[in-house]
């Protein structure tokens, strides 16, 4: 049952418009949900080669210490009994495509983070944002018979603060009056922005909450976090001027990996390629977006730089042409040093028109 909330946000409705919406362990859900054989069972994607990195892993195996972008043979020492399934971006794909036409079918105020992920705008609805948080779910749990987590807030970040909040099939409300108070207890990573390498750099000079972090000043904050640092100074405030944004103009996407332990064997490093593909491809995909150019970088353990560039004559989405591409690149590079770091980016992108649907209608 999605939990109904009492009269006591009513008031604030006009305020709470921005609503961020998670999909729960979106891969592992949908292998679970297309073979119930496989429920209560920890459930790891991403392949079963041991060279493989691990897609996402469902709670079950989260528990057990897996998480994304783990190596397979890792995941499968800490949780031996798991089931590891290969990717099915296909079929990713099409439930995606399901959840996002249920999310336009609200407004065209949506912004895609992802293909499990988005930020909606509902201020122009005249319906309670609890009652429309609570519609999507039951709609996506109809039409998919998936769970989603989500947040409501005044603002951006505390909306996506509060979808992580009671995962899996969570709905979490922050009101402008809990603020401060509500972020103090929270580690410095909950604060978006502030990513795994900043939040141990905070933790070497004591800075552990975000508590810790309200003590700082703002000069403070500009000289350790750079550009960013009135951005972070102001969130931790309750501040975030950030618009739901359903036209930005992306210059390039992509990701990339530092490895804990460095490599020069090109297997290892296509296995990474693949994900990053599957990666991109989503992403791309969620966002409307086609490339056209796909670049390389890697970097060895003497911190020199490579970067290799193909720029087709089409535009490209699907993973097949990404990784394709993507090991061409990696093939025309002579390995004499181990490898540090690697990743992957598409750019030269193109917006394609969305489809948009009416669920009250």
């Amino acid at each position: 049952m999605i939990p109904i909330y009492t009269s006591k946000y009513l008031g604030q409705a006009e305020k709470l418009h921005i609503i961020h919406v998670d999909m729960d362990a979106f891969y592992a859900s949908v292998e679970e949900h297309d073979n119930p054989k496989l429920k209560g069972l920890p459930i790891i994607v991403g392949g079963l080669s041991n060279h493989g990195i691990v897609t996402t892993a469902n709670y079950i195996a989260r528990k057990y210490g897996v998480h994304s972008a783990m190596p397979i043979f890792m995941a499968k020492q800490k949780c031996p009994r798991a089931c590891f399934l290969p990717v099915r971006m296909e079929r990713y794909k099409e439930v995606s495509r399901q959840v996002f036409h249920i999310l336009y079918g609200i407004t065209d105020l949506v912004e895609p983070l992802s293909i499990d992920e988005a930020y909606l705008d509902v201020s122009n609805i005249e319906i309670n944002p609890i009652e429309i948080a609570q519609k999507i779910k039951e709609e996506v749990m109809k039409k998919t018979g998936l769970t989603m987590s989500i947040g409501i807030s005044y603002n951006k970040f505390l909306a996506k603060l509060a979808s992580d909040w009671n995962k899996p099939n969570g709905l979490k409300i922050i009101t402008e009056d809990m603020v401060p108070s509500i972020l103090l207890p929270l580690p410095v990573k909950s604060v978006y922005g502030i990513g795994k390498k900043t939040s141990k750099r905070l933790n070497n000079i004591g800075i552990y909450t975000v508590e810790d972090l309200m003590r700082l000043s703002e000069e403070f904050m500009v000289e350790f976090f750079g550009k960013s640092g009135i951005e972070i100074y102001n969130r931790i405030r309750g501040i975030d001027s950030r618009e739901v944004n359903t036209t930005r103009e992306r210059k390039s996407l992509g990701t990339e990996r530092t490895f804990s332990k460095y490599t020069k064997d090109k297997e290892i490093l296509k296995d990474y390629l693949h994900r990053f593909a599957l990666e991109i491809e989503a992403s791309l995909q969620s966002k409307n977006l086609q490339a056209k150019t796909i670049t390389l970088k890697i970097k060895d353990i003497q911190f020199r730089t490579q970067t290799k560039s193909k720029t087709l004559n089409n535009y490209i989405s699907s993973y097949n042409d990404i990784f394709e591409l993507a090991v061409n690149l990696l093939d025309e590079i002579r390995l004499t040093q181990d490898i540090r770091l690697i990743g992957l980016t598409a750019s030269n992108l193109i917006t394609l028109k969305l489809e948009q649907l009416s669920l009250f209608d």
